[in-house]
């Protein structure tokens, strides 16, 4: 696989690089165009630099939301452009569209060491079809564009999409600082974990999940289980969970689950439970196996922390991935704050696999710098630790 570093040693001052990166921010639920957490914008920043720096005309591409292949201009890409240029310290010019004539005009005008944001590529059906022939019409439209093609988007390198797999197959290819850290630090889970190698998931299901603890259960020393998801679990151990969430068709599979694991499979002995799903609810700890049957659990309580504390505290591999509860709700955030700060303290390889976990830390202001890797693909770590192989892995590698 080819590398940032290869690219930049063939030289690309006065040449069109473009770039897949995934700026699929949050924003503010009651602020129009108010970003919530602009980490992805930040994590491909040294890419982005390192090109524009050598003299590059910075093409970048990225998704955000789902819109249905055409423009919608909830999931605009204009207000990323903006905080992107504060980041970068330069402007970043904005095309209204992805290939049209907006995104032409400005490909041509696009000098050397300026950086230019496409608008989402999602807003063209071709970005996401299922058939190989629209795909690819709308990658040689975006090949192009550009000499060159960097993918620094690991959050998008589990989907089989025109700019992840189709465009580096039309251009001289090459794997971001990011995706490389990415996939050297999965490997490090998957091939040679230091032991004892502990996993923490969290998150509301459990069939959302299914696939990574079949694939990590013969793998790991200890499984931590929190979030929504516990309380299937709970469920099928014979418990009383109230109006908790449950996957009633996973009863069986948790039970499967728990006798294969034995031991390793650790589930919270108190939550706290609400009336409601609100901040405002009444709410109180109780026993995780006699939880009221007019509330439901929102949260893992103060002895279940305690217990995963406990466990982790000689760990020297840990993988986390999931809240353990509802922590953008302030009554519910304590499970997920006690745990994430039980894996700052170990000493080994901490990981944090993306996505509402990613969030999360964030979110509760946790130093970042004290885990060994925080993940910007949460759905592409999870396939990864799975065992598949990601589509654009595998285009870059070609």
């Amino acid at each position: 696989m080819k590398t940032l570093d290869d690219l930049l040693a063939e030289g690309v001052a006065g040449r069109r690089v473009l770039v897949r990166a995934d700026l699929n921010v949050p924003f503010e639920k009651d602020k129009a165009g108010v970003i919530a957490d602009d980490g992805r914008i930040r994590a491909v920043l040294p890419t982005i630099e390192a090109l524009r720096d050598a003299g590059a005309a910075v093409i970048v591409m990225s998704h955000l939301g789902r819109p249905k292949g055409a423009p919608d201009p909830k999931y605009t890409l204009g207000p990323v452009a903006e905080r992107f240029g504060e980041l970068l310290g330069n402007p970043v010019l904005f095309a209204e569209d992805t290939v049209g004539e907006s995104a032409r005009a400005a490909v041509e005008a696009l000098g050397d060491g300026q950086v230019l944001l496409l608008e989402n590529l999602r807003f063209n059906a071709g970005e996401t079809s299922k058939d190989d022939a629209e795909r690819g019409a709308f990658a040689d439209q975006l090949a192009a564009f550009a000499e060159a093609y960097v993918d620094d988007a690991f959050g998008a390198v589990h989907r089989k999409h025109a700019s992840v797999f189709d465009v580096p197959a039309r251009l001289p290819h090459f794997a971001g600082g990011l995706v490389l850290r990415e996939v050297e630090v999965l490997a490090r889970l998957t091939e040679s974990p230091e032991r004892p190698y502990a996993v923490v998931l969290g998150g509301a299901k459990v069939s959302d999940k299914l696939a990574v603890i079949e694939a990590l259960l013969p793998k790991v020393d200890k499984l931590l289980v929190g979030g929504g998801m516990c309380f299937t679990f709970l469920k099928a151990q014979g418990h009383e969970i109230g109006r908790s969430l449950l996957e009633e068709d996973m009863l069986d599979t948790c039970r499967d689950l728990l006798a294969r694991g034995g031991d390793k499979i650790l589930l919270p002995t108190d939550v706290v439970a609400a009336t409601e799903f609100s901040a405002d609810a009444d709410h109180e700890v109780v026993a995780a196996d006699a939880i009221p049957a007019d509330r439901l659990g929102l949260d893992i309580g103060p002895a279940s922390v305690a217990a995963f504390a406990g466990a982790l505290a000689d760990a020297r591999t840990v993988f986390w991935n999931g809240p353990m509860g509802v922590f953008e709700l302030a009554p519910f955030a304590a499970g997920t704050r006690g745990v994430a700060e039980a894996i700052m303290k170990v000493d080994g390889l901490t990981v944090v696999g993306g996505g509402d976990s990613a969030a999360a830390v964030r979110a509760l202001g946790l130093d970042e710098t004290a885990f060994g890797h925080i993940s910007t693909g949460g759905g592409a770590s999870l396939e990864y630790l799975e065992g598949k192989r990601l589509p654009g892995i595998a285009a870059l590698e070609n």
